[in-house]
């Protein structure tokens, strides 16, 4: 049997470099645009809270990484302010290159040693009682990353038992059982991991995932860990219809899924997948109320809305029931 140290080595099969992704950008026809100008209710407001500025220090000094920065999320500044961020642990390279995702993709460096600590002490530090861990995808590792996810659960626990931890995870490939059979040791309160779109745009958003494999590491999570809340979310904007909105939350709510996010795509670069619309606030309401007579026990649903945005507020509610 192997240790967790062999699951986390780097597996045979190579990541994609910078070079084969820009191909693959080509193969799906993605052309330099740029997006319709952006209605009112996307504007954000820039913040010079000295928490920003405190925040990014401590990401520096302790090597870390945040999807807020390497995502270009419109909400970082809100969220640093208030002193809160989503870590992204396993370096900040993807061995990935979906269209629509402005994280940088290339051969990642192996995982560090030191950065299950140095989160947990930014947690503490930064006294959370509510972290989201999240992480590049990792082809390039036998167990997907899932060694490291567990690894940072477990610090995170021991430095701050009263922390709330939400991890948002890959698909892990083909290594779903692994990866699973790691995490178990170490559960977090919720497991989320996002489908994204529809599964029609699958191969021009999502090339190298597929639907039903996200939806079945939803149902698995949920058949070995039952106290843990499973959450996933989707963008839109991107040229899905309504129906298959509806139809995705119906899929989701049949795997058991409890928790739904339903955010704006926005498009980070004219190099990236184009903004097909820009959805009104009356249309998420009215998808968030779809949601809810289908039975999520949560649902956020907005334009700004991000899988981890206001992650607090959205659990807390879910966690006093379980």
């Amino acid at each position: 049997m192997p240790t967790p140290e062999d699951l986390s080595a780097p597996s045979r099969r190579q990541p994609a470099t910078h070079r084969r992704g820009a191909a693959k950008l080509a193969r799906f026809k993605i052309e330099a645009q740029d997006a319709p100008p952006k209605p009112t209710w996307l504007k954000v407001r820039l913040s010079a809270d000295p928490n920003v500025a405190q925040v990014k220090r401590l990401l520096r000094e302790l090597k870390l990484a945040s999807v807020c920065e390497e995502a270009a999320c419109p909400n970082l500044p809100e969220c640093f302010s208030h002193k809160t961020a989503t870590f992204m642990i396993l370096g900040d390279l993807c061995t990935r290159r979906c269209p629509f995702c402005d994280v940088a993709h290339g051969r990642p460096a192996p995982p560090d040693p030191e950065e299950p600590e140095n989160l947990a002490r930014a947690v503490a530090k930064l006294e959370l009682r509510y972290v989201v861990i999240t992480s590049v995808n990792r082809d390039d590792l036998k167990d997907g990353g899932a060694l490291q996810f567990a690894r940072c659960i477990e610090a995170v626990r021991r430095q701050s038992p009263a922390t709330a931890i939400e991890i948002l995870t890959p698909d892990f490939r083909k290594r779903q059982r692994v990866a699973l059979d790691l995490l178990v040791q170490h559960p977090p309160e919720v497991f989320n991991h996002n489908l994204e779109t529809v599964p029609r745009l699958y191969p021009t958003v999502r090339p190298g995932a597929d639907y039903s494999t996200s939806l079945a590491l939803l149902a698995e999570v949920k058949r070995r860990l039952p106290q843990v809340a499973t959450k996933s979310g989707l963008m839109l904007g991107l040229g899905e219809t309504e129906a298959e909105v509806v139809e995705v939350m119906e899929d989701l709510r049949r795997h058991g899924c409890d928790m739904l996010t339903l955010g704006q795509y926005l498009q980070p670069s004219r190099h990236h997948l184009k903004v097909a619309r820009y959805v009104p606030p009356e249309e998420f309401a009215r998808l968030a109320e779809i949601a809810r007579r289908l039975g999520f026990a949560q649902v956020a649903a907005g334009p700004l809305v991000r899988s981890s945005y206001h992650a607090d507020r959205q659990a807390r509610a879910v966690l006093e029931r379980k």
